[in-house]
Formats: structure tokens, sequence, C-alpha cells
């Protein structure tokens, strides 16, 4: 599935946004070592953001999301910013980001969670030369495990289909042109797909400051574009922030590693072969 590459560069400030990554237990499978699966949801071709691709639930930050709420479940009592690892965070910005991440999962999904369910896992901040959409978001990501006595499902307004899949095989569903997926999707399954269980994955994040990335973007001739991340050669960085390839090169209509589907799992893709 070919994407539009944005060629347009946004000088507003990136909005506000969070984002669940829902993780349910999944059964043996031959090929696939990863004991979980994560929520994908296809947007709706009416949307602005995204059009038809295959998301977490999430959505940017509303008025209503600035209200109280008690964090105080993850490690002694720690303030949202604290759990954020955003010491200059206002506590009521913190906190409205955990509120957003619930109402949205609820709304997108009818999964109910509360924030004291939620592990800080990344926070993704768009270039002011997005790669796929004309917005730009600051984005925290969250890990959740999947309530036992609740199911989950698309709205049909705002999410079309949902699936789960374990994160390799969405990452193969991607490579094999069956679904589509954003550099941030691609880049937390590549990452989660380090983990052979749920628990593994929420005692790394619980254990961890989120993963902070801002892609670097490099433009190159006919519209050819790389995103590169912390610990790239090209990157302003040098500290690999989130295990996977440090690039993406845009080719065949999508965004992919330079060396193909199985360097979407090494730590890093080596100086030598760029």
């Amino acid at each position: 599935m070919s994407q539009t590459l944005n060629t347009d560069t946004i000088d507003s400030p990136p909005r506000d946004a969070a984002t669940v990554v829902l993780l349910r237990e999944a059964g043996p499978d031959s090929e696939e070592k990863s004991e979980f699966e994560v929520l994908l949801l296809c947007r709706g071709n009416s949307r602005t953001v995204m059009n038809n691709a295959w998301v977490f639930p999430g959505g940017k930050v509303d008025n209503n999301d600035y209200s109280t709420s008690q964090l105080n479940k993850h490690s002694n009592a720690q303030l949202p910013q604290q759990l954020l690892a955003e010491p200059d965070l206002a506590t009521s910005d913190a906190t409205a980001l955990f509120n957003a991440a619930c109402r949205e999962t609820q709304e997108e999904t009818g999964v109910i969670l509360s924030p004291e369910q939620l592990y800080p896992w990344s926070r993704w901040i768009t270039p002011k030369d997005p790669a796929l959409m004309k917005k730009r978001f600051d984005a925290r990501f969250f890990l959740a495990e999947m309530p036992a006595e609740q199911s989950a499902t698309h709205d049909g307004v705002e999410a079309t289909d949902s699936v789960w899949l374990r994160p390799r095989s969405a990452l193969r569903a991607y490579y094999e042109n069956q679904i589509t997926l954003a550099p941030p999707q691609i880049m937390t399954l590549a990452a989660l797909s380090r983990h052979l269980t749920i628990q593994s994955c929420l005692d790394y994040a619980a254990a961890n400051e989120p993963h902070h990335v801002e892609p670097f973007v490099v433009k190159g001739e006919n519209q050819t574009r790389t995103l590169t991340y912390p610990g790239d050669t090209a990157h302003p960085s040098n500290h690999q922030s989130m295990p996977g390839p440090t690039r993406l090169l845009w080719q065949n209509g999508r965004f992919e590693p330079p060396e193909g589907f199985e360097s979407f799992f090494q730590t890093a893709i080596s100086a030598q072969n760029r």
C-alpha cells in the first residue's frame, strides 16, 4: 500500500497528544517468539491525519482532560511528570496526557483504562517537515495490558477496522504491503519485538525513562527522504534512544529500513553499510 509523501514545511507548534499501545497475551505460534499481541486500528479515509493507516488508539489532548487524577500505583506516588521523565512539565499538563490516553482508548476501542494502568514508553515529536501528514504532534506513547474482563473493537467512525497482531507479524504485514504503518508505529513495533512477554515490556517501561524521539529528516534528490533517529550518523544526537533501525528510507512508496526486513530487528544499522 503506497503512501503520499508530504513536502510542506509546518511552522505551527506541535499539539500534545497521547497514544496507548494495548497488549494482550497470545497463543503459541510456531513462527513467532513473542507471546503477546498489539492492537492496531485502521483510520477511516475521511480523516485528515493518517488516512487508512493502521495506528494505536490515541489522539490530541482536549480541554476536558485537565482534571484531577491520582497516579500513585506505579512507583512511590511519583507525580505524572516524573513518570514521563519531563520534570519541567506542569502537573496539570502531565495529568492531561494520562487522561487523554484513557479517554481516546475508550472512545476508539471501548476499552476502559485508568491512568494507573498506563506505563510511559516513548515521546515522539513530529519535525517541521513531517513525512506523511500536515500536522505536528508531541505525542506520548503508553503501554497498557488489555484488561482480562474487557474486549476491544473499532468504533466504525474514527477507526474502520481493528486487528491484534504480534509485533513482528505486524511489521511483516507492512513489509508485504498488506497494511500501512506510520514511522512511529514501525519503530514502536520494532522495539516491542525484542520482548517475549507482556510483563517484560511493562518491566522495561517501569525501569527506564521513556524513549525520546525527534526524527531528523534528510532530503535528497528527486523527492527522496530519509528519516534518521537518535544514534544515526546523520542525526544530531549520537545516543540511540530506542532499539531498531536508526533510519528509514522513503522507497517503493513507503518508509523501509535500508537493509531489508530483518534490519527492523537489529540493534542498529552499521555505518559502513549505509
